[in-house]
């Protein structure tokens, strides 16, 4: 299979999967426990991440894409179940933190998540540059969510157990 053909299957599927992780968790500016959190100063508008995320989703789309195409390549195995393993975790981190409320919890899962990441990341770089070049944003980005992540653990020390009334309505 040519690159292109990994790239335009791969990268709609990681989009795909990292979208409906979110959607299923509730996550974004609509969830009414989130929106109840006190936000730190760093903290982007709503909209920023989901543009940020469908960024990532692509580069890391694409960098796997470029290792499932480096047939016969050594340690490409590795890479393959490295990059699975992580983004698995990836996955997790939007229930856990929007749907289980997890907040401490979600922060040593981004931890989790940045060191798998870093160590898929100098795999793919003993297979293709180009593959481990494409994941220092998603690196990047990682770090900043986990401060995030921090800042609202410390600023919300009762977020798991935050009850949020219900919504009214009036008729």
């Amino acid at each position: 299979m040519s690159l292109l053909r990994w790239i335009l299957f791969i990268v709609p599927a990681v989009i795909l999967l990292g979208f409906m992780s979110g959607q299923i968790a509730g996550s974004g500016e609509e969830n009414r426990w989130f929106s109840a959190l006190e936000k730190p100063a760093a903290q982007p508008p709503g909209w920023i991440f989901g543009v940020a995320w469908s960024i990532l989703y692509a580069l890391i789309g694409t960098a796997f894409a470029m290792i499932l195409h480096a047939r016969g390549a050594p340690l490409r195995g590795l890479a393959i179940v490295l990059f699975l393993f992580q983004f698995a975790l990836n996955l997790f981190w939007s229930p856990l933190f929007f749907g289980m409320h997890q907040v401490s919890a979600a922060f040593w899962l981004l931890i989790a998540i940045f060191v798998s990441a870093l160590v898929t990341t100098m795999v793919f770089g003993r297979i293709r540059k180009a593959a481990a070049w494409l994941m220092v944003p998603y690196l990047a980005w990682l770090c900043f969510a986990s401060v995030l992540n921090k800042q609202i653990d410390w600023l919300n020390p009762n977020a798991e157990t935050l009850v949020v009334p219900a919504a009214r309505t009036q008729i």
